[in-house]
């Protein structure tokens, strides 16, 4: 099951809510709301908001099929900040000039989705074994190692001009 909020024409620049938005981004939803909490940043508090709506859709939306759903066990599959519409502004400046002011403003989208039950992972020994017949065993592997280079080959700067420094 997954749910979306989005919220748009957030006042803030899309660059500085990727900061946030970055950190959240597939973690559970009890994590995100932590993280989500404690940061420093202004962003922080809006998409605290989307997230909070996108897990009340998911919420209402399993009510209205009738299905159990575990808001612990909900995650961030996707999360996003996008440039919404820029608000042209102008100040004074000097000598009867006006120099514009650019209002950027963001639209957040974040949808969660319920996690699916843990896959068991393969037995240690079989990727061990696997590992092992890969690598090259005794004498093999010493006459590997000791491979001398070939002779004559150059390297990447071996006939290359020495670099002049700058002038100042």
């Amino acid at each position: 099951m997954e749910a979306r909020a989005i919220q748009r024409t957030v006042r803030q620049s899309a660059r500085k809510m990727r900061l946030v938005i970055d950190q959240i981004r597939g973690r559970a939803v009890p994590e995100a709301y932590a993280i989500l909490r404690f940061s420093k940043k202004l962003a922080a508090k809006q998409i605290h908001k989307v997230l909070k709506s996108a897990v009340a859709n998911a919420e209402q939306l399993a009510q209205r099929q009738n299905q159990s759903l575990d808001v612990d066990r909900l995650r961030v599959k996707y999360a996003v900040v996008n440039e919404g519409q820029t608000l042209k502004r102008f100040t004074a400046a000097a000598m009867g000039r006006a120099t514009p002011i650019k209002k950027r403003t963001s639209h957040v989208e974040i949808h969660v989705a319920a996690d699916a039950a843990p896959q068991p992972k393969p037995a240690a020994p079989v990727a061990a074994e696997a590992k092992a017949a890969a690598e090259p065993k005794g004498k093999a592997k010493v006459e590997q190692q000791a491979k001398p280079k070939a002779v004559g080959t150059k390297t990447a700067h071996a006939g290359a001009a020495p670099r002049r420094k700058r002038s100042k």
